[in-house]
């Protein structure tokens, strides 16, 4: 089986360097999941890659492949598409917000819903009521206890129906009833800000490239423990 999986990277490795394309050698010879896709891993910081890729991926320029290399998991081809430096700081709109919703169930309608959503609006609209105070009577989300405060919203927090919603709005505005897969929203933005990400972010890419890794340890020494443990019966034919 070894033997198979070996002479079969080693035809595609005759492939590649006939000058066949990296994605149709990929489809064709890949066990990969994602060779249909020509075996396009994205875009991946070191952390995220295998110290074997990275090492042989370090002395590679763009457009160039890796000869055959074997790991646990059997034997692999890599090619360096691009590279790109991480710098700078990442700084997002970041906008606070509070709503009140009014969820569609089995027992309220999408229509009735609406329609108080709409009520409440009114009331705060030509009664001079306090918005907070209409989120502690009305709302049906885990934010009424605060007045309907969300605190601070960044890009793709929301679902697209409320985040569209919100940016059409400035500060101190009340939105009309914005209908999204929870229910019926009233939608006021309280502030925005230019708030720097970059150490969060940071926090979040380190800590997934840990449960990677660790992801990536995990099967590989299920792959070990699957050869060691696998038995082969060999019998030969009397004639």
């Amino acid at each position: 089986m070894v033997n198979q999986k070996q002479q079969r990277a080693a035809e595609a490795a005759r492939q590649l360097a006939a000058g066949k394309p990296f994605a149709e050698v990929a489809a064709a010879y890949s066990d990969a999941a994602d060779a249909l896709q020509g075996g396009d891993l994205g875009w991946r910081t070191a952390g995220r890659l295998p110290p074997m890729f990275l090492e042989a991926l370090d002395q590679l320029g763009p457009g160039q492949t890796t000869s055959i290399m074997r790991s646990p998991a059997g034997f692999h081809i890599v090619k360096l598409a691009e590279k790109r430096q991480r710098d700078g700081k990442e700084v997002i709109r970041q906008t606070h917000a509070r709503h009140i919703l009014v969820k569609v169930n089995e027992l309220t309608s999408d229509t009735d819903a609406k329609a108080r959503i709409q009520e409440i609006r009114d009331r705060l609209i030509n009664g001079g009521l306090k918005f907070e105070e209409q989120a502690k009577l009305h709302s049906e989300d885990g934010s009424a206890q605060k007045g309907g405060d969300l605190d601070w919203i960044s890009p793709g927090d929301t679902v697209p129906e409320f985040e569209q919603a919100m940016n059409g709005l400035n500060p101190g505005d009340l939105s009309e009833p914005v209908r999204t897969p929870f229910g019926w929203h009233l939608i006021q933005v309280i502030e925005r800000r230019d708030q720097d990400v970059t150490r969060e972010r940071e926090r979040v890419r380190v800590r997934m490239e840990l449960r990677d890794r660790k992801a990536d340890d995990q099967y590989e020494d299920w792959v070990r423990q699957q050869r060691d443990t696998a038995f082969v019966e060999i019998r030969l034919e009397e004639k």
